[in-house]
């Protein structure tokens, strides 16, 4: 056979010559072991396909097989033949006697599984050739239509589905192993002095509630516009990214013993915006100064000085607009590998693109994207939403699940739901005409209760309780904060 079919994600076929990585032999021993012993294709089918199989004749055996095998009838060399009596391939080999070859050469079922990833990896290595060639030939044609940073995105999607192809499941683990792991979480809280599972966010309130914020975990923070989700999200970011310590971990690796690399996707604020936000708060230097250059030498000397200090903080934004949920997925994992990353926060979940037509559809897929990057890169994962505008049509303007945009999805695949609520906000728009004096006083006593404070309402978390998160809110420096309460003024808690 001078010419194969290979494996590709796409579905399209690609002719390649022989000089291409391959093992006839690794297919023949796996093909002989699961004809000799059909057990054996449970321990690979997560590993491979009919499509990662070199020579085209294997992957037709294979595939017969497993179609047997999976309605639970013997696939042998026997019961193979008939389905394979006309096969050309198969008589170029030597006909049906070919597959009693197969089964009699057959050494060992217990390598089968390092036979499967090899067959795997070399079919990947096939695949990396072709997307090489593809890329090579697009970027060699120049024309008007050809933008060459279209081709990089399409690219680098083109290797996110490669890379997430025959990605073997964990599967059933062992509850001894469940309780072990179980036991390492409980033990790292115990360990620490804050009794924290998951990373401090640096409000001591949200730390107590949510056990500080959890790897796998995809957290939601919405909120309807003006509440502060963008400015609570910075400062957890900024408060994270600012306590981080590097050290050995309890498992003997390196990483993040306290705070953490934080990843920002910034979808509506460009990145000098965000920092400018990040700075106004380290600087207590109100952001509209900032903005305006507008600010005092004593200002401008903290402005500068936290810019300094600020420097080696591992915090890392991405601006890009409208990005696709892959290349949000690929870009996450380029950062872990690069710099590490132990937080990733998405401003917002709505600017995100996913590649369904129907808008419910694609909020879902996105999502169900954010979820499996937390679980894959073992970090938690906060995205912001939009709420919809029912919250202002109602006398308590509290939001609730229902008003989470296109909620089905979000809410189901969110281990963790919060709201920030701002009743300032709402009261300060409801200030009575000058002349109606009682009404006036009572807005003012109402406003004096209310003025520099903020709520996180927790309407789902899975692990925890529900319930609100009081904090303090500085609305000049965009700056949220830990809220003492009238019988922690002078204990000296906070």
């Amino acid at each position: 056979m001078n010419e194969i079919t290979a494996f590709n994600p796409t579905g399209a076929s690609v002719e390649m010559p022989d000089t291409m990585p391959h093992s006839v032999e690794a297919e023949q021993q796996l093909l002989g072991a699961i004809l000799t012993n059909n057990d054996v294709y449970d321990r690979i089918a997560q590993v491979i396909g009919a499509r990662h199989f070199y020579d085209p004749v294997h992957a037709r055996i294979f595939e017969i097989a497993a179609a047997r095998i999976a309605k639970n009838n013997l696939a042998s060399p026997v019961t193979l033949k008939a389905f394979l009596s006309d096969d050309e391939g198969l008589k170029e080999l030597g006909g049906p006697s070919y597959l009693a070859k197969l089964a009699g050469a057959a050494v060992s079922s217990f390598a089968v599984r390092d036979y499967a990833q090899m067959i795997y990896d070399l079919a990947v290595r096939r695949e990396l050739i072709r997307l090489g060639q593809d890329i090579s030939a697009a970027a060699t044609k120049v024309d008007v239509d050809n933008d060459p940073r279209e081709q990089i995105v399409q690219a680098e999607q083109k290797l996110y589905k490669l890379s997430e192809q025959g990605q073997a499941e964990s599967g059933f683990v062992s509850f001894l192993k469940a309780v072990t792991d179980a036991v390492q979480v409980a033990n790292a809280a115990y360990m620490r002095e804050g009794g924290l599972a998951g990373i401090s966010t640096g409000l001591i309130d949200m730390d107590r509630k949510l056990g500080g914020l959890h790897k796998s975990d995809l957290l939601i923070l919405a909120g309807r516009p003006s509440m502060g989700k963008t400015s609570l999200a910075t400062n957890l970011a900024f408060n994270i990214a600012k306590a981080y310590k590097r050290g050995t971990l309890p498992d003997g690796t390196q990483g993040a013993i306290e705070g953490g690399v934080v990843g920002f996707y910034s979808l509506e604020m460009s990145a000098e915006q965000l920092a400018a936000r990040i700075l106004s708060e380290a600087a207590e230097v109100p952001s509209e100064q900032i903005r305006r250059g507008d600010m005092t030498e004593e200002e401008f000397r903290r402005f500068v000085q936290a810019a300094k200090d600020l420097e080696s903080c591992p915090l890392y934004i991405d601006d890009t607009a409208a990005i696709p949920i892959a290349q949000l997925s690929a870009r996450a994992r380029r950062l872990k590998r690069t710099h590490g990353l132990d937080l990733l926060i998405v401003d917002y979940l709505q600017l995100v693109r996913g590649t369904a037509d129907n808008r419910v559809q694609e909020i879902g897929e996105i999502s169900m994207g954010l979820k499996a990057i937390a679980k894959e890169l073992n970090i938690p994962v906060i995205a912001l939403s939009q709420l919809s505008r029912g919250v202002e049509n109602r006398e308590d303007k509290r939001p609730q699940l229902s008003d989470l945009r296109e909620s089905g999805s979000i809410e189901q695949d969110a281990d963790v739901v919060m709201f920030v609520f701002r009743e300032e906000y709402y009261v300060e728009r409801e200030k009575p005409s000058d002349d109606r004096l009682d009404e006036i006083a009572a807005w003012q006593q109402r406003m004096e209760r209310l003025h520099g404070k903020a709520e996180v309402i927790i309407g789902k978390q899975r692990h925890g309780p529900i319930g609100s998160i009081e904090l303090s809110f500085e609305g000049r420096f965009t700056r949220f904060g830990n809220l003492a309460k009238p019988w922690q003024q002078d204990a000296g808690e906070y």
